[in-house]
């Protein structure tokens, strides 16, 4: 494995559904990556009871976890810190959040910490590892939380998978479901959906899992908070977007090339830079009649053979940085939304930017939110790294 990390790429999401009738889920999911060490934590806490209050236990106790973790603090102390500032409950007198964390770091030592939460799943083809490096600690001032420390030996195609008991103990009582849902419930479910799937994201992987066990209820309602984290080890999949005609016209054929892109998929945005492609590839763009009527307020898209996809320029863009930075993008034009989609199953974004000043691009009269591309791409850049967790490389050529 040691070979292969710098080609390995850690996708982490998870996906949440909040009890019925409450305003707030009780269950918190966060994560961070540091790149100097190639680590990623990311920690799973489901707070005493729902609502409000839960919502601050479980997010009291990840904050403090991904801070206890990542600064190589002992663990034991961590938690113990972390029972001590729970606020007490009035009703039960108690302080409680369980917690689930992943620490892995390519190359070295992978821990998974937990408290109380269901067992995770370490899926290696199909198959739920045994765990057999585990660890138990006991706090002597909380004797009735115990945590296990699991060292795992991570391989491509691997999957770690946590949840919090809304999804074990989902259809509790209900016909079929006496006793709810289970770990074994969800291992089953997990097994047919990638055997359908082997290459499943994690983003929807964790989707599924999370909308399943909200599904099980007859009336289809979440009777506990919901949440599904997955982290996802494989080689990365890259997006290239490329962008603007390049700065000096004889670097034309070189520009063109960089659409020639088997390692990934690739996206041409604007006209200029289809023609510039189009010319020196000697390839044609083709328009899916289909995809006029849902084109929105955008030109609709079209494909270039042995390249990719081919839309507009900067207002496309500028479309897709406000879909992401939204995070609602089902009704966009079809343009943008298949740019976006496109982005969310990426592991790793590739613009290239072209630096000649289309001078359309300066006229006053055009509407404000007309942006300069290199200002759009600066956004998108944003987005994708705060809040999607992708990689974004930018090239100016």
């Amino acid at each position: 494995m040691a070979m292969e990390n710098d080609k390995l790429f850690v996708e982490l999401e998870a996906s949440q559904w909040i009890k019925t009738g409450q305003a707030a889920c009780g269950d918190d999911f966060r994560c961070v990556r540091i790149p100097n060490e190639k680590r990623t934590i990311a920690v799973l806490s489901d707070g005493l009871g729902s609502g409000i209050k839960a919502n601050l236990m479980a997010s009291m106790t990840s904050t403090m976890a991904l801070e206890f973790v990542r600064s190589n603090m002992d663990i034991l102390q961590s938690a113990e810190i972390i029972m001590d500032s729970l606020p007490v409950c009035e009703i039960r007198k108690i302080s409680y959040a369980t917690f689930t964390v992943f620490d892995m770091q390519l190359g070295g030592k992978t821990r998974v910490v937990e408290m109380d939460n269901p067992p995770f799943i370490h899926l290696r083809n199909l198959i739920d590892l045994p765990k057999n490096n585990v660890k138990e600690l006991v706090s002597e001032r909380w004797p009735d939380r115990k945590m296990k420390i699991t060292e795992v030996s991570m391989a491509p195609g691997d999957r770690l998978i946590a949840f919090s008991d809304g999804v074990t103990q989902a259809g509790l009582g209900c016909p079929g479901w006496k006793f709810g849902w289970r770990r074994d419930g969800a291992l089953n479910f997990i097994r047919r959906t990638v055997e359908k799937n082997p290459e499943i994201s994690a983003r929807d992987l964790a989707s599924m899992i999370a909308a399943e066990a909200m599904s099980i209820h007859p009336e289809r309602k979440c009777m506990d908070d919901i949440t599904c984290m997955v982290l996802y080890l494989r080689h990365p999949r890259v997006l290239r977007v490329i962008t603007g005609p390049p700065f000096r016209k004889e670097t034309d054929r070189e520009y063109a090339n960089l659409a020639v892109f088997p390692e990934g998929k690739v996206v041409l945005c604007g006209g200029t830079t289809a023609n510039i492609v189009s010319r020196e590839l000697r390839t044609r763009v083709d328009i899916d009649i289909k995809m006029v009527s849902r084109s929105g307020n955008l030109p609709p898209p079209g494909y270039m053979r042995g390249v990719g996809l081919v839309t507009e320029g900067i207002l496309t863009l500028t479309q897709v940085a406000a879909d992401l930075e939204s995070g609602d993008w089902q009704n966009s034009a079809a343009a943008a939304k298949e740019i976006v989609n496109l982005m969310m199953d990426s592991d790793i974004v590739e613009f290239i930017v072209g630096t000649k000043i289309n001078e359309a691009h300066q006229d006053p009269t055009l509407p404000v939110d007309l942006e300069m591309r290199r200002n759009v791409i600066k956004r998108l850049q944003a987005s994708l790294e705060n809040k999607y967790r992708k990689n974004v490389t930018i090239r100016y050529f």
